[in-house]
């Protein structure tokens, strides 16, 4: 046993000590064949979307899994909100019938027309937050599917789109659009 822990000192000593030797490569002559890539698929990039935020980690786009979180939690507590001042109102309205006075805190004494009206702006409010939660789920699925088809996008400089400031012969400041391609 000690012999053995002595081979491996000698072994780890010898290869810290060791001076290193200029090694020259000479590159094959055998050509390699091509490196089979994977393909990126956009229909993956979407079934996994369907999980708010994964169809962009897929792309390689984390970054705008926050965007997509806030922008769905803050659509669902506005929804979540609208729907709770809208239950609310129709109960205080069926409570109070339409001659009645509202007996909530926030609305004291209010008439139950006033109530029912409240009532129809609380439920289209609803509505809308609904829609605009299907259209923010829709964007998301969408952004997964538009980037999974451009994941392997060339986007080197050789086609540039600048827009840059111009002095004009009258002395005026305009607008340019230079669109360049570079072969």
């Amino acid at each position: 046993m000690l012999r053995r822990l002595f081979i491996l000192m000698l072994i780890i000593l010898a290869a810290l000590t060791s001076q290193g030797q200029a090694v020259v490569v000479v590159q094959d002559t055998v050509p390699t064949p091509p490196r089979i890539t994977q393909d990126h698929n956009p229909t993956k990039a979407v079934l996994l979307s369907l999980i708010p935020g994964a169809g962009q980690i897929y792309n390689g786009q984390a970054w705008k899994l926050p965007i997509i979180y806030a922008a769905l939690g803050g659509v669902g507590y506005l929804t979540y909100n609208s729907y709770s001042e809208m239950k609310m109102l129709k109960d205080e309205y069926l409570r109070i019938g339409y001659n009645g006075s509202s007996t909530l805190p926030d609305y004291p004494g209010y008439p139950g027309s006033s109530i029912y009206n409240l009532y129809q702006s609380s439920n289209k409010n609803f509505q809308l937050f609904v829609l605009i939660s299907v259209a923010a789920y829709g964007i998301n699925l969408l952004d997964a599917y538009v980037f999974g088809h451009l994941y392997d996008f060339d986007d080197n400089d050789n086609l540039t789109l600048q827009v840059s400031p111009i002095l004009t012969p009258n002395r005026t400041v305009a607008t340019s659009v230079n669109l360049t391609f570079r072969f």
